[in-house]
């Protein structure tokens, strides 16, 4: 189990790297649509290729951070059901979802998408819009954004084993699946409630 704990704790770092390089995204695509649309409303100009880009970057957001959202638990999930489950029972819902539904989707998506990315790149496919991108890194998007969340797939169901056999932490506790940044949060208000306490 330990080799495949190591190898999760790859992927978790490889998500988690691309999934906080999705906030810079958004900060470009943010600065890009204010803009354009500044000198849209100020020049009256405008460019298909800035707008274009935006949609580039909005696509990379999410479909590069899907892994990342399934690595952090920030997935929607049907709460009344699962909250009145025991843990294993969640864990093992977790398992088999990933093995008969998520991973086999992702397969799929990678599959039929590949050959979009592959003709695009070989015949350097342009936007028909006027003075619009090329196309064929907006295709890469999906077969990456797939592969990367079926690497958290293979990840998260090795952690779903690993509590299941009683070789690691359950990763569904609310515990666990805060990030590092709400641990410190919560660190501060509790520090800044005694501080607070103590001066009454």
């Amino acid at each position: 189990m330990r080799p495949l704990l190591d190898i999760s704790k790859t992927i978790d770092a490889v998500n988690n790297r691309v999934g906080k390089a999705t906030g810079w995204i958004i900060l470009a695509t943010t600065l890009i649509s204010a803009g354009n649309a500044l000198v849209r409303k100020i020049f009256n100009n405008s460019s298909n290729s800035l707008l274009e880009i935006q949609w580039y970057l909005f696509s990379a957001v999410f479909l590069l951070g899907a892994g990342y959202g399934l690595l952090k638990n920030t997935h929607v999930r049907i709460d009344f059901i699962s909250a009145k489950l025991n843990d294993r029972q969640r864990n093992w819902i977790d398992a088999v979802g990933f093995l008969v539904v998520l991973a086999p989707f992702c397969l799929i998506c990678i599959y039929l998408s590949w050959p979009m990315f592959y003709q695009g790149l070989l015949s350097s496919e342009m936007s028909q819009n006027a003075g619009g991108l090329i196309r064929w890194p907006a295709y890469a998007l999906i077969p990456l954004g797939f592969s990367l969340l079926l690497m958290q797939v293979f990840s998260e169901f090795i952690k779903r084993l690993a509590f299941l056999q009683g070789h690691g932490p359950n990763v569904l506790s609310s515990e666990e699946s805060k990030s590092d940044e709400q641990k410190k949060l919560e660190e501060l208000e509790a520090q800044t409630a005694r501080l607070l306490s103590g001066e009454k």
